[in-house]
């Protein structure tokens, strides 16, 4: 399966969990990866090697992807040593909860620099390559909890919710120049989380009774970035087992 051979991916905030699971994915179906983490280089580092040792080609850029200067970095370091830019993956995210009575204003603008602000800034930077790309591609993480909601997680819950409709509204403006624009919104996945289970998470029923593996994310990111997805844009894609719909 090379359906991506000749292809170049960067996917923001790869070194760990679903991100990870990304890069790997895209790898094995034939792309570079441009492996982006903003402070951990040592599992970035892991996730190139793991790529690498498969016989596909990898790059870790450590830069910081709410600053539009280390953005522009970013991209052109990959286009130097990847040799472009046709899939963007902007996956980098924050785990941070506090309620509303805590949520001070830093902790508010850093949910929506990464979430949002992220994106926005990648988007521009790629577009060139996306542009002179065959087949232009991005993909926004967004959360189930852009539909559902969250308590303690208002910062998060609206920078997600901006992204699914930065989405739409890009999945409309560059049509034209042949790039598709999806939104993959993952509901309870099996990721390891440093700070223990998330009281949201722990709310949730599970309809299909179980977690979904990381793979079952990426597997979803990897046929949008596919030739048989060119036809798809402007959605949000549910990867959720139906916890979303209650009951």
């Amino acid at each position: 399966m090379d359906e991506l051979q000749g292809r170049v991916a960067l996917v923001t905030g790869a070194s760990r969990n679903i991100g990870r699971a990304i890069a790997l994915a895209l790898a094995e179906a034939g792309a570079s990866v441009a492996v982006n983490t903003r402070s951990s280089r040592a599992d970035a580092e892991e996730v190139a090697s793991q790529i690498t040792a498969a016989g596909g080609r990898a790059a870790v850029i450590v830069a910081d992807i709410t600053r539009e200067d280390e953005v522009a970095r970013l991209v052109a370091e990959t286009k130097a040593r990847l040799g472009g830019i046709d899939i963007l993956v902007n996956n980098a995210s924050l785990r941070t909860e506090a309620g509303i009575d805590a949520l001070d204003f830093a902790l508010w603008r850093r949910g929506i620099a990464t979430i949002l602000d992220g994106p926005f800034l990648c988007v521009k930077a790629c577009l060139p390559y996306l542009r002179a790309s065959p087949a232009g591609t991005v993909i926004n993480m967004g959360g189930m909890t852009a539909q559902t909601g969250a308590k303690l997680r208002a910062h998060v819950v609206a920078a997600k919710a901006g992204l699914e409709g930065l989405t739409r509204a890009l999945a409309l403006e560059l049509a034209s120049d042949g790039i598709t624009v999806n939104c993959v919104s993952p509901g309870l996945i099996d990721t390891v989380r440093a700070a223990g289970e998330a009281p949201h998470r722990a709310a949730r029923a599970l309809p299909l009774g179980r977690l979904a593996p990381q793979a079952e994310v990426a597997a979803m990111v990897r046929h949008l970035c596919g030739p048989n997805a060119r036809f798809i844009t402007g959605q949000v894609i549910h990867v959720n087992g139906g916890t979303h719909l209650g009951g």
